[in-house]
């Protein structure tokens, strides 16, 4: 069972908000309970500044400096509790135990979560019946990742893109991806000039905060990996000059699932570096109606005001990155991505159905999703929940089956629906 951080629960099991003195209760304001919120220093208060305990209160989060990193003499660094920093506490960095995880503060979720909601209402204002599509670029935006979007063409995968952008005031560049498109026409060139002899860089689209990829499976390999180092590196390589993207920089890219002629499958290595890939569906009926009296005067305006600033978009992501994963949440996300790998050893009968199971990089993935999904639900600690809610976006694209699965009309999503079912929940 999972005890969150903020929820309400049984009093003598220890309830951080029951609010019984007895079982340590951190929000009652017992100092014999050892309540943080009190500040009673015999109770080890760190917003009261015990001395004693070495728990300290940094930017509305709890880190406790008791536990194994601790007695082993290492430094508390906690300038990476929402402030971006990677200190010796960070969950991929190592020598952290549940003691010492950053427990976040309610109040940091109740109060930055809202600034969303504008946000929302001006995206849905142009964009109909689409939220999945829309929850699913905000997730790939607050944990900088990457999001591949497929459907089928008319489903406003364009606009979808160009919509977030603009309410979030990100510099964006289209690209539209051919089979003649070259390096230089993504990334940039070289341009000699004749009176000085030197060579000067022209930077291309590439150069942007939200860069969309239209059609991106019709551009040959040689643009693939021009487009590969700058998602996978954050900067592009234009002679013998490298030079560093904006941040944020975010590539949302589409294809079209359905045509197949004078397309270029797109590596295994650029598809793992998608963090998502979020599948569109055609709306409801109700929802085409709406999609009818909203853009289809031909004078509709789709164009939105700017809602948030990158500033906030910051703040946003040193929240989500603050949000409490518990270990039993962790080992889950584990499990499900190497019950992808081996799936016998999970009691799945999934044998010679998955050629390549996921990689490593989709674990992060599914830790990181699944804060952000906990977040936009407006709760500061993940459940398992979040994770399945997440796991076909992470998962899909990084599972390769076999030629077997293929005969059987069995599709990657059949196979995630299987592993969520049957593994086990904490």
């Amino acid at each position: 069972m999972i005890v969150s951080p903020s929820a309400g629960g049984d009093p003598a099991g220890g309830d951080p908000a029951g609010g019984d003195p007895a079982g340590g209760d951190p929000a009652g304001g017992d100092p014999a309970g050892g309540d943080p919120a009190g500040g009673d220093p015999a109770g080890g208060d760190p917003a009261g500044g015990d001395p004693a305990s070495g728990d300290r209160q940094v930017a509305g989060a709890l880190v406790r400096a008791s536990g194994s990193c601790a007695s082993a003499g290492a430094s508390v660094d906690t300038s990476g509790v929402l402030g971006g920093a990677v200190g010796p506490r960070d969950p991929y960095h190592g020598c952290v135990s549940p003691r010492e995880a950053p427990m976040p503060d309610p109040k940091i979720v109740a109060t930055l979560r809202p600034r969303l909601d504008p946000f929302y209402r001006a995206v849905e204002s142009v964009l109909i019946g689409q939220r999945h599509l829309v929850d699913g670029l905000l997730i790939g935006l607050l944990t900088d990742g990457h999001v591949l979007l497929e459907g089928v063409p008319g489903l406003a995968k364009t606009l979808a893109v160009r919509t977030v952008a603009r309410g979030l005031a990100l510099k964006f560049q289209r690209i539209q991806f051919t089979p003649d498109l070259l390096p230089a026409d993504v990334i940039g060139t070289q341009i000699y000039n004749p009176r000085t002899g030197e060579f000067t860089v022209k930077p291309g689209p590439v150069f942007a905060n939200v860069v969309l990829a239209d059609e991106i499976n019709r551009a040959p390999a040689k643009v693939q990996s021009a487009l590969l180092e700058a998602m996978a590196e954050r900067q592009v390589t234009i002679g013998d000059s490298t030079l560093p993207l904006p941040r944020p920089f975010f590539v949302l890219a589409t294809q079209n699932p359905i045509e197949q002629e004078g397309t270029y499958p797109l590596p295994e290595a650029q598809i793992d570096r998608f963090m998502l890939k979020v599948v569109i569906d055609y709306p409801s009926r109700a929802d085409e109606l709406a999609v009818l009296d909203r853009v289809g005067p031909l004078n509709a305006d789709t164009a939105i005001a700017p809602v948030l600033a990158p500033e906030d978009l910051a703040e946003l992501r040193s929240a989500v990155d603050a949000v409490y994963v518990d270990a039993k949440v962790k080992g889950y996300v584990v499990d499900l991505v190497r019950a992808t790998r081996r799936p016998t050893d999970y009691g799945l009968d999934l044998a010679g159905l998955i050629q390549l199971g996921a990689s490593t990089r989709a674990v992060i993935a599914l830790h990181r999703a699944a804060k952000a999904h906990a977040f936009l639900a407006g709760r500061g600690y993940v459940v398992p929940e979040d994770v399945k809610a997440v796991a076909p976006d992470v998962l899909r694209h990084r599972i390769v089956i076999s030629f077997e699965a293929e005969a059987e009309e069995v599709r990657a999503d059949h196979l995630i629906r299987q592993v969520l079912d049957k593994l086990p929940v904490p």
